[in-house]
């Protein structure tokens, strides 16, 4: 074999081998990044499990202060006793048990806590609210729908709401419904009491209403009508009878 014939060979297989590498490479290349992207997959899709873990540990994200919502008739005290966090505490720390802790509370309903970073957490409540005065050995207390006793501190908060002359379940279960679905009439009622076993008299503020246990809001919502007429011919009206079906009875003085 000549010179000529050994440098042609000699430059093919240095022309190989650089292709072999080259194509090795890319391979190398795809691979690493495939590496990369499953590692960095890992960190996110493991992140709400281990990234609470490590900021808990971080003074950073410490209690630092503690906002109630929607409390009115509950003192914040009584729900940060409930609550029972200090600056001890992490705002990573689950919320669903404390959220528990205040809804134990006699006052309460509901509670939702939640975290405002870095070092707050959000206490909202809804409460239970009264809707009638009981006369108790210790004085009116307000009674919730329920027919329980909220510890409400009447010289903290004003309560206005209708008096009962005894604890009653079915009037209580009425007056809450009254209070949610039609809160202008229950804001005009003084007081109530039954007059048979399946009656009620409404003490409104401008004049006293007959009706059955059972009594439906539409027919309570024929208050005001007559009401409004008996004003514009100027009748003097001791009170309204919605006992019998489809009838209003209006007694004049």
């Amino acid at each position: 074999m000549s010179r000529g014939e050994d440098d042609r060979v000699e430059s093919r297989e240095s022309r190989g081998g650089t292709d072999g590498v080259s194509r090795r490479l890319p391979v190398l290349t795809a691979r690493l990044r495939l590496a990369l992207l499953g590692v960095v997959l890992i960190l996110v899709g493991g992140a709400p499990w281990w990234g609470p873990l490590l900021m808990r540990r971080m003074d950073f994200f410490r209690v630092r202060r503690v906002e109630i919502t929607g409390a009115h008739y509950v003192a914040p005290s009584d729900i940060l006793a409930k609550l029972h966090v200090d600056t001890t505490a992490s705002v990573w720390d689950a919320t669903t048990p404390l959220a528990a802790r205040v809804a134990t509370h006699t006052g309460i309903r509901t509670a939702v806590v939640y975290r405002r970073l870095p070092g707050t957490l959000v206490v909202e409540v809804t409460e239970r609210a009264p809707v009638a005065f009981v006369p108790t050995p210790t004085g009116l207390r307000p009674y919730d729908e329920r027919g329980a006793a909220l510890p409400i501190d009447l010289a903290r908060v004003r309560v206005d709401a209708p008096v009962l002359a005894q604890r009653d379940s079915a009037v209580l279960r009425f007056l809450g419904r009254l209070r949610t679905e039609m809160p202008s009439l229950y804001d005009r009622v003084s007081a109530v009491r039954r007059t048979g076993a399946a009656e009620l008299l409404l003490e409104l503020r401008t004049i006293p209403v007959r009706a059955m246990m059972n009594v439906s809001l539409e027919r309570l919502a024929e208050i005001d009508p007559v009401e409004s007429d008996l004003r514009r011919r100027q009748l003097r009206v001791v009170e309204i009878d919605l006992r019998y079906r489809d009838q209003v009875i209006a007694r004049l003085q």
